[in-house]
């Protein structure tokens, strides 16, 4: 008899705990994914954060969180487990919370390529406490991530630099460069209280200021090719590219130099070809960072000889170009040629692969800079 009643307290117990799980289980229970950075440069490491929130009575034994994400965050050491990947990295959690319980793991990964990542849901399944009978959920999620990016070598940058401010000293001399010391001169009511020179003063019993050699009102254009026409394809150029127009204009930032930023291909974000303007002080360098970070060289928005044949329209004149371009197609040159026979100055930062080198591309009538990318 008392075996029949345990088997029939047995059943009761499974059969209440069955339809209170299944109106319960998901009641206070929330699933939250955000990362740690909101952007990181490539090859940079970041964590992605779970938590998880039962805030009910009910404890919750079995809770398996799944999520997928880029295959190009690759997460590390123990972060490793109950992970695989093929087209994405997938991931899944097992927590067991106790009533009123939260708890939250913290997940390293590596930010292997440039791009915007996201989460957008995760899958959540939990068991009764018998283990006899699953239950599943979709939460929406918002976690984003921008990987920059990564900074290309500051001596090389500042080559480029240096090459920019020699042209533009050479040509026009409207505007003062604070990089260029040319004298002392006496003070006049005009003059900022920065350029007084305290030591001349005092030697001469009179304000005396430094006086500055002078340089054109400038802007930096940079204008960034990502047409990629042949057959076999040059990602690694096409990346390094980006990475010569980030530095460069972060470069300039630092300097006080308004610059401009012009690709012709579209991002993710505005689904529009990049053409950002950047004012003295960088005031605009992380929103160009993100558009960069989200740029996708595939969607070209027209040709490079087509953008350059629009910048010759605009008649511009006593500007810096600064041209990123791995090809050096007839089309592409012949527009160059004319761009460099206006009264603007022209470079040409051409990305080559070092085992290429050899083949480099030259003419003797363009100011060229060869930058040699290892893969």
């Amino acid at each position: 008899m008392w075996l029949l009643f345990l088997l029939l307290s047995v059943l009761f117990l499974w059969l209440l705990q069955k339809l209170v799980f299944k109106k319960f289980w998901d009641k206070g229970l929330t699933v939250f994914l955000s990362f740690s950075d909101s952007f990181i440069y490539e090859g940079d490491v970041s964590s992605l954060k779970e938590t998880v929130t039962n805030s009910k009575r009910l404890p919750v034994l079995a809770l398996s969180v799944r999520l997928s994400m880029s295959r190009d965050l690759e997460f590390l050491k123990g972060a490793k487990e109950n992970s695989a990947t093929s087209d994405q990295t997938y991931k899944r959690d097992i927590f067991s919370l106790l009533p009123n319980q939260k708890t939250t793991r913290t997940l390293p990964f590596l930010g292997k390529k440039r791009g915007c990542y996201s989460v957008t849901s995760v899958d959540v399944s939990a068991f009764d406490y018998f283990f006899q009978k699953g239950y599943y959920k979709e939460y929406p999620q918002s976690a984003q991530l921008f990987i920059y990016p990564k900074p290309a070598d500051i001596r090389r940058i500042t080559l480029i630099h240096q090459a920019i401010s020699g042209m533009i000293i050479s040509r026009n001399r409207l505007f003062l460069d604070p990089f260029e010391f040319s004298g002392i001169r006496e003070y006049q009511k005009s003059d900022p209280m920065n350029h007084i020179n305290w030591k001349a003063s005092a030697r001469t019993g009179n304000l005396m200021v430094n006086q500055f050699d002078a340089t054109t009102n400038f802007s930096v254009h940079i204008l960034v090719d990502m047409e990629d026409p042949y057959i076999l394809k040059y990602e690694a150029l096409l990346e390094e590219s980006i990475r010569i127009a980030a530095s460069l204009a972060a470069s300039l930032s630092r300097a006080k130099m308004p610059a401009r930023v012009c690709v012709n291909a579209e991002d993710s974000l505005t689904h529009t070809a990049i053409d950002e303007f950047l004012p003295a002080g960088g005031a605009q360098m992380g929103v160009l960072y993100q558009k960069l970070a989200c740029l996708e060289p595939s969607k070209i928005s027209m040709s490079f000889s087509d953008l350059l044949e629009k910048e010759l329209a605009l008649g511009t004149t006593g500007e810096t170009y600064v041209i990123i371009s791995k090809n050096h197609t007839e089309e592409l040159v012949s527009a160059l040629h004319r761009l460099n026979e206006t009264p603007n100055q022209v470079l040409w930062v051409l990305p080559t692969m070092v085992y290429d080198m050899d083949r480099r591309f030259e003419d003797s009538s363009l100011s060229i800079l060869h930058w040699e990318v290892e893969l």
